[in-house]
Formats: C-alpha cells, sequence, structure tokens
C-alpha cells in the first residue's frame, strides 16, 4: 500500500470542480500532512483507466514533476474505479503568466517545450498505436460542423484549407501526448519549476497535434510563454512542415470546438466561437500558416530578424 493511501488516516477530503474531466476529483489531505489526488470514475470504465494509470507510470519516469501514481483499484461497495496520486502544490499556470514578465512568461515556456518533447520521446508499446490516422474522424467532425446551425460567417476558405491540406497530419512518427497540454494544466511550483497534471487525454498520435492549443487557450494567458514553447521543443530550429500541420490543426478545431461546446451550452459556444474569429485573424484566414502573434513577438523581440516566406 502507497504512503498515504490508507484512508483511515486522511484528515480531509475536498472535491475539485475545476477542469472538463468526466472524473470525480477531490483534493485529499492526510494526517501526516501529505496532500494526494484522488480520481474516482465509474465500473464501466475499468479498463481504460487501468490503462491510463498504466501511461502515467510510463510518463513519471521522464523526470519532471507531475502527478506521481501511487495506487489503483476498485472500491468494494460501489465498484468504481479510483486512482490515488501525489498532488502537485502551487498555482495554475493560466493564472499566474499575465502577472509575470515577458521574460519570465518565456522561460516557464521554454521549459513546457522541454517538458513535452520528453513526453514525446517515449517509444509507444505497439499495442497502444491505432491502427487508423485521425483524418477520417476530423473530416467527419467538420461535416457535423456544416451541418450545424452553429456556423460562423465566413468560414468557406477555413474548412477547404483544412479539406486540402489534411493529408498533411499524422505523417510523423508516432509518440505519446498529454492529450491537453497547455496552461491550464500546468502548476506554478514555489520553486519555479512547472508540474504536470491531468494525463486523463493520454493518447498515442501525431506530436504536431500537441500545439493547437496555444492558439485555443495558451495565447488567452501569455504569447511569449507559446512563443517559448514551440521555440524549446524544437531546440530554435523550427522544421517549416511544422507551421502548415499545425495550421490545420488549429483551424480544424476553431471550427470544431464551436460544435463541440453545444453540450456545455451557450456561454462555452459564445466562448469558442471568439476563439476562432481570433484564429482567423491571427493567421489571416488561413492564408498564412506562421500566427502573427509568434512573428510579432520576434520583431519586438530581434528587431531586424527575417522570416521565410512559408506556404501552406
Amino acid at each position: 500500500m502507497a504512503p498515504g493511501s490508507d484512508s483511515r488516516h486522511w484528515a480531509s477530503v475536498e472535491a475539485v470542480l475545476r477542469g472538463w474531466s468526466k472524473d470525480r476529483k477531490f483534493h485529499v489531505r492526510t494526517q501526516s500532512g501529505e496532500s494526494l489526488l484522488l480520481r474516482v470514475s465509474p465500473p464501466d470504465r475499468l479498463r481504460e483507466k487501468e490503462k491510463e494509470f498504466r501511461i502515467i507510470r510510463k510518463y513519471s519516469t521522464l523526470g519532471f514533476p507531475m502527478s506521481m501514481p501511487l495506487e489503483f483499484g476498485t472500491c468494494e461497495e460501489s465498484g468504481n474505479v479510483y486512482m490515488l496520486l501525489t498532488w502537485v502544490s502551487g498555482h495554475d499556470l493560466e493564472a499566474v503568466l499575465p502577472r509575470l514578465s515577458e521574460e519570465e512568461q518565456y522561460r516557464l515556456g521554454r521549459q513546457a517545450g522541454t517538458i513535452l518533447r520528453k513526453i514525446h520521446s517515449l517509444p509507444p508499446d505497439p499495442q497502444d498505436v491505432p491502427h487508423e490516422t485521425k483524418r477520417a474522424k476530423k473530416l467527419l467532425q467538420l461535416e457535423r460542423y456544416e451541418a450545424s446551425g452553429l456556423r460562423i460567417r465566413d468560414d468557406g476558405p477555413i474548412l477547404q484549407f483544412v479539406k486540402d491540406h489534411i493529408h498533411l497530419i499524422w505523417t510523423k512518427a508516432p509518440a505519446y501526448l498529454h492529450g491537453d497540454f497547455h496552461p491550464g494544466n500546468l502548476i506554478y511550483m514555489e520553486t519555479g519549476s512547472l508540474g504536470v497534471i491531468d494525463f486523463n487525454r493520454w493518447e498515442v498520435g501525431d506530436p504536431y497535434e500537441e500545439f493547437y492549443k496555444l492558439e485555443s487557450f495558451g495565447i488567452e494567458s501569455s504569447v511569449p510563454y507559446c512563443v517559448g514553447q514551440i521555440d524549446a521543443y524544437f531546440a530554435d530550429e523550427i522544421p517549416e512542415d511544422f507551421w502548415t500541420i499545425n495550421a490545420v490543426y488549429t483551424a480544424h478545431a476553431s471550427l470544431w470546438s464551436i460544435k463541440w461546446a453545444e453540450q456545455f451550452g451557450q456561454k462555452e459556444i459564445d466562448g469558442m466561437i471568439k476563439r476562432a474569429e481570433r484564429a482567423i485573424l491571427n493567421f489571416d484566414s488561413f492564408r498564412r500558416p506562421v500566427p502573427v502573434w509568434y512573428t510579432d513577438t520576434y520583431r519586438r523581440r530581434y528587431g531586424s530578424r527575417i522570416f521565410p516566406e512559408i506556404h501552406p
């Protein structure tokens, strides 16, 4: 039994209400002063959560701060599935970033990019690699968006851009992904380092898919952070094909997320519409694959630096 896992020695259990996960999450404090994270799922998710716990164990060998796996099992009476992990103490990075200097934001972005590269460095087990790519799935999602009553104005060129370039995704070697890597799932620790949480959307897939959430969520907290994540991930040598592939993922997500948000109500739909409109501006209706926030940041920092023309 892992230290602190015996519930008879728990001093308090507090529900954690933030996040999109379907798991019920709890902050556990033990009588000895430890903080733990308890995630509880319905019985029918046993196999899924068992695999997730196995993957978290893999990630825990990579040497960065994260929710470390302690114990996995089922509850005797309810049959619910639980996993117990260490609690990463600190503050949500998305809330902290706007209060930091641009230099510190950029430094933390570089730290995040290095962590992400470590995650992607794990060789996937053959049984975890999907037999099909996501190309057909993403096109089907766009069809559902097109058939909905939630379409935004002038979305035709964006839809066409995705359809014309969908063949470019999933051309990289498959890698283990965090699945939801953005400042909302990173913790700013007292040491100034980042801790990683919420691996429940892990998958094996195209490593470049991990970046579109910089546009969806990252730039809302900090553009320098987003620039730093990209720079460090690629060791400051960004391949040209990254930009076009990232633009495909971003364009798809910008439209599909509007339809996806329908299940959460009008407020979330409106939020996704605003993000889509912002992405359209940042990518000039996806006529340019490098977002304006990336190039503008470098122009401010390096003055005369010239970016090569990159065409989709």
